[in-house]
């Protein structure tokens, strides 16, 4: 049943124009009616580019109660629903209750180190590479079943809606971000007669576990999530899925995903 909004938190990225933009949009969602709190509130805005939506995500743990939306006052901004002259728009779709609501599906990682288990999540892609940067060995398997032993610089295994960002630019597939997949992206995979990886990206459905493990003289590795690295040694295993978890993206009326891929990559 969808939440009624009432009750708004702001993340605002910490430079000029997103503080420029975020003062004019407070006073007029408090003209509107809303309240502006810190606790307790029914939709969260990242007023930024695409990593203050990111870190609006994880400052809120994911949570699968409250909404989310950007107002895109950084560059690309393709997670950022709401450009800057569609505010007014937006706070009287607010009122009218005159949105969509999409369900974007979280990936879940576990990583195993003899008896310790870590347990993240990301809404883009996880980044698997050796420590030293070294060339990294994976094998790699999906449930039960081997796919491959990969050899090169790194793997990348992205959500639908991460398929757009790290993910493109090796070459990987953009995939429909109402989908709940994950996509596995060599780097820089290593083919000779001796060692053969799979080239392309493969497209994962939703429950399906993808395992990696690391080869016996590379279980030193860094693991990127959303962008942050971590160092992990003696890694015995990394297993990530995309499960039941979501998150509600909030939408304007007019948002058409083809027209967004037209305008974020294709028109100048």
């Amino acid at each position: 049943m969808r939440r009624n909004i009432k009750k708004i938190k702001l993340f605002i990225n910490n430079n000029d124009k997103s503080r420029e933009v975020a003062e004019t949009f407070e006073k007029k969602l408090i003209n509107n009616g809303f309240i502006i709190c810190d606790n307790d509130f029914d939709l969260a805005i990242a007023i930024g580019g695409d990593g203050s939506f990111l870190r609006m995500i994880k400052e809120n743990n994911f949570n699968s109660d409250i909404y989310y939306v950007g107002i895109n006052a950084g560059t690309l901004g393709f997670l950022q629903e709401v450009k800057i002259n569609e505010c007014d728009e937006f706070i009287n779709d607010l009122k009218n209750n005159n949105f969509k609501v999409d369900y974007i599906g979280v990936q879940e990682t576990n990583l195993y180190r003899k008896n310790e288990c870590s347990k993240f999540y990301s809404l883009n892609e996880i980044v698997i590479r050796d420590k030293d940067l070294n060339t990294t060995k994976l094998e790699v398997k999906i449930e039960d079943d081997k796919l491959e032993d990969f050899i090169g610089d790194g793997l990348l295994i992205s959500t639908s809606i991460g398929s757009t960002a790290y993910n493109l630019s090796f070459g990987g597939s953009i995939v429909y971000n109402s989908f709940h997949t994950l996509q596995i992206t060599p780097i820089a995979p290593l083919n000779t007669k001796v060692y053969r990886s799979l080239v392309n990206s493969l497209i994962i459905p939703d429950n399906k576990e993808i395992v990696l493990i690391p080869k016996k003289e590379n279980k030193n590795l860094i693991v990127t999530i959303d962008g942050e690295n971590n160092i992990y040694d003696n890694v015995d295993c990394i297993r990530t899925v995309i499960k039941d978890k979501r998150i509600r993206f909030l939408r304007l009326k007019h948002y058409n995903f083809p027209e967004k891929i037209n305008e974020k990559f294709l028109n100048d």
